[in-house]
């Protein structure tokens, strides 16, 4: 029987899933590695620790599987990494969550002009993104930017480790401000404006592309992997939507991870006014809109492991069931702010503190907060014409219960989480199998492996609250935004 890798790159670990060609989960392995972060605003990764992460998934492995068919990548968006002529990592990876390229963010944005970067890849420019980031690197370490031979994302990292193919997918390179969203191919206005050649730029391939097999040096390592094929996969959070079925025009997926998406497939490109959503091309050859905030799952980490300085998260959430936040507000901008306020500047707050508030109001308004944050991107998607009346639920957030059951109330969404939750790994499976011929298409993927757990409908008796509590969140932001510029 075929077995399949899917490899998850993300922010805080690496994780494998390993599959039978019947979906049966036969591994999950995770391996952790550190962001760096010595600076305000800097999160960085080495390239390296990515590889020594992936070298441990393979000796936990080695010797329990006779042979891989396929493997396959998600990988977290953005992150800059950048090689010099002999394949050496110039500087440590500048992460999608880094928010250090504020002036070169607004050079874009007032300068060249936000409504042509638009034009052009779809998106304006954030400081997440990798352009700005390079602009950045040009600017602040000459040296370095003089040195650059290849520029690639963290997932294609691993896939040129793996075959020394330097290539990309689209949904990935649509997140980079250098691929022109129009054509598919790489804008050589955007490169000028970068100062760098197209051929520093990876090739331009399908998410579902097989890019060769294994290179003869890793393969004498481990023998398992050697007539596996590599399939370059994609951006984590359009593999994410492929392993929750979220494929088909009108079907919307939610993922409470570090950061927090709500993303829309489409078949037509859809480019929203103010560029107040994301527009990516999708694993599935199509297109996608999604609402990105920076801080979800990982603001409800921040409260309990940081503040309240525990990891009892059952006792935290029993606690909660029986709170009501009232007019206690919580802003979830704690690395800043992306969809819909685009704000580097952007700070976490508590509002509507008193001497009567308890910790489980605060943690109540923590889950809240980050909720109506996406509530934000789902209603400039409803006026974008989307119709959703469902969403599936992926992500760490996801095993929360009371959260599931608030998020569906807030959005007013029927919210369907998976019986094989996975996220993106399990994305990366599905690829590996459609990219190695197993499947001909995602749908009959779908059709076979998909299938829900729970449902969560939102609870008439709170909702006239929480549209009324909503209404006063969307006013908390434009009253702060000049005070989160302010520095003492």
């Amino acid at each position: 029987m075929k077995k399949f890798i899917g490899i998850d790159l993300g922010t805080s670990a690496l994780k494998a899933l390993v599959c039978d060609e019947n979906n049966k989960a036969l591994f999950t392995i995770e391996e952790k590695y550190e962001v760096i972060s010595n600076f305000n605003h800097y999160s960085e990764q080495n390239p390296n620790d990515w590889i020594i992460a992936l070298d441990n998934v393979f000796k936990k492995i080695n010797g329990k599987v006779d042979e891989i068919e396929a493997i396959s990548f998600s990988g977290q968006m953005h992150g800059l990494v950048i090689l010099d002529k002999n394949d050496i990592v110039i500087r440590n990876c500048i992460l999608w969550n880094d928010n250090r390229a504020v002036d070169e963010t607004n050079y874009l944005n007032e300068i060249f002009d936000k409504n042509k970067l638009s034009s052009i890849t779809g998106n304006m420019a954030y400081a997440g993104f990798t352009l700005p980031k390079l602009l950045w690197v040009k600017k602040q370490e000459s040296i370095n930017f003089s040195k650059i031979d290849k520029i690639m994302l963290p997932k294609d990292y691993l896939v040129y480790y793996l075959t020394k193919k330097f290539v990309t997918d689209y949904s990935d390179a649509s997140g980079t401000l250098f691929l022109d969203i129009n054509t598919k191919k790489w804008s050589e206005e955007i490169c000028k404006l970068a100062g760098i050649s197209t051929d520093k730029l990876p090739k331009l391939v399908d998410s579902f592309s097989c890019v060769g097999n294994i290179s003869q040096n890793i393969t004498s390592k481990y023998s398992f992997l050697k007539n596996t094929k590599v399939i370059v996969g994609g951006a984590d959070n359009a593999i994410a939507a492929i392993g929750t079925g979220t494929i088909n025009e009108g079907e919307c997926n939610i993922s409470l991870g570090t950061s927090g998406t709500i993303l829309f497939s489409n078949d037509n490109l859809i480019i929203p006014e103010k560029n107040s959503l994301h527009s990516f091309c999708h694993a599935n050859g199509k297109y996608y809109l999604m609402g990105c905030i920076l801080s979800a799952a990982s603001s409800r980490k921040w409260w309990l492991e940081e503040i309240i300085k525990s990891n009892d998260y059952y006792s935290d959430e029993k606690a909660m069931n029986n709170a009501r936040t009232n007019n206690l507000y919580f802003l979830p901008y704690l690395s800043g702010e992306r969809s819909p306020h685009n704000d580097s500047y952007a700070k976490g707050a508590f509002i509507g503190l008193t001497s009567t508030t308890k910790r489980e109001e605060m943690s109540l308004a923590v889950i809240e907060g980050v909720s109506f944050a996406l509530k934000d991107s789902l209603e400039i998607a409803r006026l974008n014409g989307k119709k959703i009346n469902s969403a599936t639920l992926c992500g760490g957030g996801s095993k929360s219960k009371l959260w599931c059951q608030k998020l569906a109330t807030i959005l007013g969404l029927k919210i369907r989480t998976l019986d094989n939750e996975q996220g993106p790994s399990q994305g990366a499976v599905y690829m590996a199998m459609l990219g190695s011929g197993i499947f001909t298409n995602l749908n009959t993927i779908k059709q076979k492996f998909v299938f829900y757990s729970d449902e969560y409908i939102p609870n008439e008796e709170e909702r006239d609250y929480y549209l009324k509590k909503y209404d006063n969140y969307k006013k908390l932001y434009p009253l702060l935004k000049d005070f989160f510029k302010t520095e003492i």
